[in-house]
């Protein structure tokens, strides 16, 4: 936490939670907005359909308000809140695994070709990333998507350092290989 900038998001952040937990609406409204774009972004992500992240989301914040109290202000919000929303994401995923998936899901592929190169490869690699096991898949876009470190990662997952390590070169190696496989690595690379 040595660099100011960081520091001066700690202290807003515990201000801000200051102020939620003193029952501030308008201050229960900006921790939204703050996070809301991150959150529903980790959502979409992990669970790949946009109704079932924006219910996750919202109960995301439920849980936010509902928990503020245990919150230590010495440590950043974002982590803690992305944290929050992988744990929803695992219990919605569980939930999902238990019931049948509906036809509507399927309403939301995309059908549309890519227009060119990069937008197959953007396809495949999200392809490749959503075929990734969840505790895989979760420190990849928390690293690369959400911009996490993997002391961050670490708290959201809640497991060791060096665990989300491996879990982030594996998920690299495998997704590498998925791509490879289907022929969208150069062959110099391959």
């Amino acid at each position: 936490m040595g660099k100011p900038w960081e520091r001066a998001a700690v202290i807003a952040d515990a201000e801000l939670v200051t102020q939620c937990r003193a029952g501030d609406a308008t201050a229960m409204r900006a921790l939204v907005e703050r996070f809301q774009v991150d959150v529903f972004g980790l959502c979409y992500r992990l669970l790949r359909h946009a109704q079932d992240s924006e219910d996750v989301a919202q109960e995301v914040f439920v849980r936010v308000f509902r928990s503020l109290r245990r919150y230590d202000p010495a440590r950043p919000l974002r982590p803690w809140i992305l944290a929050i929303a992988v744990n929803r994401c695992r219990t919605a995923i569980g939930k999902r695994k238990r019931r049948p998936e509906t036809v509507d899901y399927l309403g939301e592929t995309e059908a549309a070709q890519p227009a060119d190169d990069s937008a197959e490869m953007t396809a495949a690699i999200r392809d490749a990333v959503d075929a990734l096991r969840d505790d895989y898949r979760e420190v990849f876009i928390l690293f690369h998507e959400q911009g996490q470190s993997y002391e961050e990662i670490s708290v959201a997952a809640n497991r060791p350092v060096g665990t989300v390590k491996t879990w982030l070169h594996r998920a690299r190696a495998l997704i590498f290989e998925h791509l490879k496989e289907r022929g969208h690595m150069p062959a110099e690379i391959a």
